[in-house]
């Protein structure tokens, strides 16, 4: 097993479990608790960009 597919499928995990952080904050009923999935999707996607190697926000479009 090779570590260079390692934070690939670190960012993959994270991804799909942003995922699973955005359904479960569609289906809550507590405007805090929809905030705080919401939230920490956020998050995980963000560290996902950094661990899948793409950091979006570093690219510069020109």
């Amino acid at each position: 097993m090779s570590a260079a597919g390692e934070p690939s499928r670190n960012a993959q995990q994270m991804r799909a479990r942003a995922a699973d952080l955005e359904q479960a904050a569609e289906r809550a009923t507590d405007p805090q608790e929809r905030q705080r999935l919401k939230d920490k999707a956020r998050e995980l996607k963000e560290q996902s960009e950094i661990a899948g190697g793409t950091g979006k926000r570093d690219i510069d479009p020109m």
